[in-house]
């Protein structure tokens, strides 16, 4: 099976790694190099959105303060807040569902300033997640794009990436300097969120709720087009990574944590290749676990 699935992604001109368990039988799982420490782009925010939710149930947060973000302070984006033109007034809970929903880099980063970066770090070794790590928001990330591309902006350092006829600039790509994480680590997270491990029953059913509503069906959900099939999930992008990370509900209600991330080998901003590459790796490893 792992050399179907490492087909798939070299079909699509991408490396890949990938790593799915059953969450009704932790013991088996599918992996394709899964303890590879992968720049993971916004799937941080899945992490950041547990540790918002673990501050909640211990009162360290309250899910209904409200945050006012001007036009001036929210970070450049192609949803969510980011196109708004006016301030704009939200509770913690409904930037945490833009942050996931939509991948609204804004909301993720007032968030991520509520939380805290020590904080989070904190919590994410608490969570098991030792190869796990979110150094800095997207506007900082952003910023450190444009410096190393030598952009005016954010949309000619990301045109920089695209650009197929000339190398990435030092270090766009490096793990140490980005929000970072293996498959492994991230299906480790989805089975503790799943099963109710690591949150309050409510909390549970708010992780569970808003990754189900995520608008992108591109990636693993291209895999399971049934009506019956069921997947929550969190995509990331940046240049030529993309990734998702996930859980696929059957419809007999048996559950599969999944984590696939990829490297394409070209830039374009559009590679629906490697999308439905995601997709059919997930589905590769769901039918071998089932």
């Amino acid at each position: 099976m792992t050399a179907r699935i490492r087909a798939a992604f070299d079909d699509a001109g991408a490396r890949g790694w990938l790593h799915a368990i059953s969450l009704d039988h932790p013991d088996q799982t599918v992996d394709l190099d899964p303890d590879v420490v992968v720049p993971i782009a916004s799937v941080y925010k899945l992490p950041l959105l547990a540790a918002y939710c673990h501050l909640v149930d211990t009162h360290h947060l309250d899910p209904r303060e409200q945050l006012t973000l001007q036009p001036a302070d929210r970070i450049p984006g192609a949803t969510g807040l980011s196109i708004f033109h006016d301030p704009v007034t939200l509770s913690l809970r409904d930037l945490a569902v833009m942050m996931m929903t939509v991948s609204d880099n804004a909301a993720a980063d007032a968030l991520l300033n509520k939380v805290g970066e020590d904080r989070l770090s904190e919590l994410l070794r608490s969570f098991g997640l030792h190869h796990t790590s979110v150094r800095r928001g997207a506007a900082s990330n952003l910023s450190e794009l444009r410096r190393r591309t030598g952009a005016s902006d954010v949309d000619a350092a990301f045109a920089v990436l695209a650009d197929n006829d000339q190398t990435d600039p030092v270090g766009v790509y490096d793990a140490a300097g980005m929000a970072a994480s293996t498959p492994r680590d991230m299906t480790t997270l989805l089975a503790s969120l799943w099963t109710g491990q690591l949150l309050s029953a409510e909390q549970t059913a708010f992780v569970q709720k808003v990754m189900q509503q995520q608008v992108f069906s591109q990636r693993i959900a291209s895999g399971f087009p049934y009506d019956g099939v069921r997947v929550a999930g969190k995509t990331g992008t940046f240049g030529a990574l993309r990734h998702e990370a996930g859980v696929v509900v059957m419809p007999g209600g048996d559950a599969y944590a999944v984590a696939v991330f990829t490297h394409a080998a070209r830039g374009d901003q559009r590679l629906p290749r490697v999308d439905a590459a995601i997709g059919e790796a997930a589905r590769l490893a769901v039918d071998q676990l089932r």
